[in-house]
Order: C-alpha cells, then sequence, then structure tokens
C-alpha cells in the first residue's frame, strides 16, 4: 500500500542529501558533453538500482568495504578526465565544433546511457543517501512508499544537473566547458582517492 506522506518525507530528505553531492556535479558535467536524454536515461536507472538494494538490502550495505569502492570511483573519474581531454584535443585540432557537441561520433544512446550507469552505479554504492534510504525503509516499514520517495529525489537531482549542464553547454564554447569538466573529474578523483585513504 502506498503512503503519500512517507514518500514526501522520504524526498524531502533524499533530496536535501544529495543535492551537495558530487553526484549532481558528475551529471551536470555528462550533460554538458552529451544529449540530456541519454545521459538522465542511464543516472535514473542507476539510482533505481540503489534503491531497490537499499530497500531489500537495508543496512547490509553499510558493511560493505568502503576504500576499496572510493579507489574505484576515483579510478572512474581519472578516466572521464582522460577521455574529456582526448575530446578537446580534438576539437582543438579544427574539426567542427557545433556538430561534435550536438552528436559526437561515439555517443550512442547505449554508450552514453551505459557511461552514466555505471559512474553512478560505483560511485553511489554504500552512499549516505543509499543508506539513509535503507534506514527509513526500516523505520516506516513502507518498503514501497521509501522506494517512490526515494527514487523520485534522486531523479530530481540528477535532472537539475545534467539541464543544468545543457543549458550550460548553450552560452560557453565547448572547448572550455571540456577543460573545466576535465578538471572537475580530476579533483572529484582527487576527492574519492582521498576517501580511499582516510576512510
Amino acid at each position: 500500500m502506498f503512503d503519500i506522506s512517507t514518500a514526501a518525507v522520504v524526498f524531502g530528505v533524499v533530496f536535501l542529501a544529495e543535492l551537495p553531492d558530487k553526484t549532481a556535479l558528475a551529471g551536470l558535467v555528462l550533460g554538458t558533453r552529451f544529449r540530456a536524454s541519454y545521459v538522465f536515461a542511464g543516472i535514473a536507472a542507476a539510482f533505481a538500482l540503489h534503491v531497490a538494494l537499499a530497500v531489500a538490502a537495508g543496512s547490509v550495505l553499510t558493511l560493505l568495504p568502503q576504500r576499496p569502492l572510493q579507489a574505484v570511483v576515483g579510478v572512474l573519474f581519472l578516466g572521464g578526465a582522460v577521455l574529456l581531454l582526448r575530446e578537446a584535443a580534438k576539437n582543438d585540432e579544427g574539426e567542427e565544433e557545433e556538430e561534435r557537441a550536438k552528436t559526437p561520433s561515439s555517443a550512442t544512446f547505449w554508450r552514453v546511457a551505459g557511461s552514466g550507469f555505471m559512474l553512478i552505479l560505483v560511485a553511489e554504492f554504500g552512499d549516505l543517501t543509499q543508506i539513509m534510504t535503507a534506514n527509513l525503509a526500516a523505520r516506516y516499514d513502507d518498503p514501497f512508499s521509501v522506494a517512490v520517495g526515494a527514487v523520485l529525489a534522486l531523479w530530481a537531482v540528477a535532472g537539475i544537473g545534467v539541464l543544468g549542464g545543457a543549458a550550460l553547454m548553450k552560452r560557453v564554447p565547448l572547448r572550455v566547458i571540456t577543460r573545466v569538466a576535465a578538471v572537475v573529474m580530476v579533483l572529484l578523483a582527487g576527492f574519492s582517492f582521498y576517501e580511499a585513504i582516510t576512510g
């Protein structure tokens, strides 16, 4: 049975917890490079899987080793930075910037959505909002309402990030966005490695 008040409380709590998270920034970065709908589809699928795992497995997810997980996240962000810098180098060689912005040759739906899915799947595993969702599911003893509230909150944050990236692309030259995005990815990688070392 669905309880709208439980879903609303969960939505508010998870939305506020996820908004300042690095995942929203990652969504924004991906949104500057690829079609927003492709990016959102991958991120949304990853968030749905995370919520399902949190509700089903509860607090067992908190027992997973965080250091290796953060190290993997760091490697993924570094890989993203390298790919962005390679893209920037190609742009500097005189390829048509506008066409590449609209449809990069390798930016098929499955490739873009898959990249967004894998990044969020690993980055959010055992994250605060996933643990929070598991705790809320245990507290309310209403897995369906908690799952709906959590998924909608995470999708809202992802949508804000991805649309923000797409809007930014219309106002700032692609080569500038690409380099800034690469720097952001390197910083996120550094933060993840820091968490892996100190966690």
